[in-house]
């Protein structure tokens, strides 16, 4: 039977990552059983694999299939997870491999032989049973590997610059630009004709993000950080950003160089402050401190959650497969995806990978190949 990586919450507040084997049924008419043969372990996949786990208290146990890793829960985030409990989840929300089955339909039939990419969860494993029409077929000569991160980064991206124009804003602000996710943007609003201001933590991510092409990169840990912020968002005009931190004042220091941006450019602003709406969306959740808001910045503006699945039923099917397409049209340039680490399902639960890929530091990405 194939095997499969679950993430199971447990009675006293433990998090068991294990491999188990699972029953693939035949495809119905309309599926097909796909071979993975890559999956990237994204930030989306550690909530549902560690929760609110505290990761140094991450332990390693058992050997091969019998592999099991381990953390604790600390006692005040247990609610949170307390409809998990005893109920194994299945890891992995986007992957690529190779149609081995097919149903009897055209569609499914089509794609026997053929090296897809999928976003369906559950890719953590050797087989996956999936629609036939949430495959999309990677281009001759694209490998599963180069295919694997097909949808949730580049869908983001490209979900980020549809957002700020169904929105009426043309220009946007990214923080944590240096990841990889990060770096599909710059090449994408560079492709696009889109002004972007990247907010990166150190100095080599300014040089890498310059390195691509990116013209407005601010780093964080400088002191003079608001300053080149607020210059940054007066040469794009910048009124909707994105990040991906959540925790602390980051959002805060977005939404207030825009408002002095926006002031100046109104002659001092109202009494209410500027007219001009400013957005942040937050859309991941790299530091878990609070969200913290001076409101200095008027009352036209809004903090506010984004997530990949709502703006794809936002646009509607026919806008989301045109995305889909685009995606795999450049899926070795504008969407390309580079990785730390190749490893398989028993090496990803090591002791010594979580403690990587779990920081989820830019440059550090990870791939799992259940094949190996």
């Amino acid at each position: 039977m194939p095997r499969q990586l679950h993430s199971t919450v447990t009675d006293d507040g433990t998090i068991v990552l294990s491999i188990e084997e699972v029953d693939i049924p035949e495809p119905r008419e309309d599926q097909v059983v796909i071979r993975v043969e890559a999956a990237p372990i994204n930030p989306s996949d550690l909530g549902p694999m560690f929760g609110p786990a505290d990761l140094r208290t991450v332990q390693q146990s058992g050997d091969g299939t019998d592999r099991t890793i381990t953390a604790e829960i600390p006692e005040r985030f247990r609610s949170m997870v307390q409809a998990r409990v005893g109920v194994p989840v299945p890891i992995g929300n986007e992957g690529a491999g190779t149609v081995v089955a097919a149903g009897s339909s055209d569609a499914a039939q089509a794609l026997l032989g053929k090296t897809v990419a999928t976003l369906g969860g559950a890719m953590y494993a050797e087989m996956r049973l999936a629609p036939a029409d949430q495959c999309l077929v990677l281009p001759d000569g694209v490998s599963a590997a180069e295919g694997a991160s097909c949808f949730v980064n580049p869908l983001t991206t490209l979900g980020m610059v549809e957002t700020m124009r169904l929105e009426g804003h043309t220009a946007l602000v990214h923080t944590a630009a240096a990841s990889n996710l990060g770096q599909m943007l710059v090449k994408l609003c560079l492709s696009d004709g889109v002004p972007l201001v990247n907010i990166v933590r150190r100095q080599e991510h300014v040089d890498l993000l310059r390195s691509l092409g990116a013209t407005h990169v601010c780093n964080s840990s400088d002191d003079d950080f608001r300053e080149r912020l607020t210059e940054a968002v007066a040469e794009t005009d910048a009124t909707i950003g994105f990040d991906a931190t959540g925790g602390g004042t980051l959002a805060s220091d977005i939404l207030s160089a825009m408002e002095v941006v926006q002031n100046r450019k109104e002659g001092g602003g109202g009494r209410y402050g500027s007219t001009r709406h400013k957005q942040v969306y937050i859309y991941g959740g790299l530091d878990r401190s609070k969200t913290e808001l001076d409101r200095s910045y008027g009352m036209a503006w809004a903090v506010g959650g984004w997530l990949l699945p709502y703006f794809l039923d936002r646009v509607g099917p026919e806008r989301a497969q045109q995305l889909r397409e685009r995606v795999a049209a450049e899926i070795t340039t504008t969407f390309a995806s580079s990785y730390t680490a190749t490893v398989s399902l028993e090496e990803a639960l090591s002791a010594e990978a979580v403690s990587v890929y779990g920081r989820q530091a830019t440059g550090e990405k990870y791939l799992v190949d259940p094949t190996r």
